[in-house]
């Protein structure tokens, strides 16, 4: 676990934004490690007052422009990131959140009007070294997947899917490909980031073929994803957090189709019960926290106002299909 004051995110974004000058010490280490390690997690802490003192880390790392500055500093990044004195989050999370929610730095580090001395603000504030690091993007952290493993590994999950005689599959996804299908009407064409499309291509033909409810993002069908991460098993989508309210999402639907994780049945049968007990993705998929909150993504947010239609039509479509 990484522990950084507030403003060192700010920091870490400046020196990539900085051509001249390259970090030393805590910084260079924690680039280093985030790069090694992109989701450590990493402690914010602060010299906060009042509840939050239990936190403080005293001001060993305050830079040289006085403790109220730093003090307002910090609280300025946890006040736009969302988040407490104290919280901790992947290094991924954090830094996806910092680089949308903070694209500059003017009112935070610096000051366009000095009041006094005391706050004069830091000289690299108003250079542009953090916009020029921030506009470089999160790959400049975390570099992305690789094209060619996510294109062999599209290939052979594919290959292993139409072989297999079990399917798994993250529950709720189950719904994503019902949804998917019916968007397009029945005719989708195979994505390139998963194997949704191929999933119910398979049931459709072999609708005995066993599925086996997974937990993370799993291999046979979430293979190719970009924003998957191979060793973790896990989903970095929606500012790197995406994986916990998938998770969320899998465990309703488990709870409402009286399955666990593990439970396996036939295709066919997975997805009539789908149907009979999961009339709309509302009940499942709806969101109504707002961003910057680790439990925001689009499709929750849609859901919060309307389901999908398209796993209406599928639905219907697929059900009338398979009870013949």
């Amino acid at each position: 676990m990484l522990q950084l004051r507030p403003y060192e995110l700010l920091c870490l974004v400046c020196s990539l934004g900085d051509e001249e000058r390259r970090p030393e010490g805590k910084l260079a280490h924690a680039l280093d490690t985030i790069h090694a390690n992109p989701d450590i997690p990493i402690t914010l802490v602060c010299t906060a007052l009042d509840v939050y003192v239990y936190q403080d880390p005293g001001l060993a790392d305050d830079t040289p422009e006085g403790a109220d500055y730093n003090r307002k500093r910090d609280l300025d990044v946890l006040q736009r990131l969302d988040l407490a004195p104290g919280s901790t989050l992947p290094a991924r999370t954090l830094l996806m959140r910092l680089l949308k929610h903070i694209p500059r730095v003017a009112g935070i580090c610096g000051y366009e009007t000095v009041t006094s001395e005391a706050w004069q603000g830091c000289a690299s504030a108003l250079a542009g070294f953090y916009e020029r690091g921030q506009a470089r993007g999160i790959t400049a952290f975390i570099p992305s997947r690789d094209k060619d493993e996510m294109l062999r590994d599209k290939q052979l999950s594919v290959e292993a899917m139409e072989r297999a005689e079990r399917l798994a599959i993250r529950p709720h996804v189950a719904m994503c490909a019902v949804c998917n299908w019916g968007n397009n009407r029945g005719q989708p064409e195979p994505l390139a980031n998963d194997n949704i499309v191929e999933f119910i291509a398979i049931i459709r033909r072999r609708p005995d073929v066993l599925v086996t409810m997974a937990q993370g993002a799993d291999w046979m069908i979430c293979a190719p994803c970009p924003v998957r991460v191979p060793h973790l098993n896990a989903c970095v989508n929606v500012l790197g957090s995406g994986g916990l309210s998938n998770e969320k999402r899998d465990l309703d639907l488990l709870q409402q189709l009286g399955l666990t994780f593990g439970s396996t049945l036939p295709g066919r049968e997975l997805l009539l019960l789908l149907f009979d007990k999961v009339p709309t993705t509302q009940s499942v998929c709806a969101r109504d926290n707002t961003e910057p909150s680790v439990w925001w993504d689009g499709c929750g947010e849609h859901n919060a106002k309307e389901g999908n239609h398209g796993y209406d039509w599928g639905r219907e479509a697929l059900r009338a299909e398979f009870a013949q």
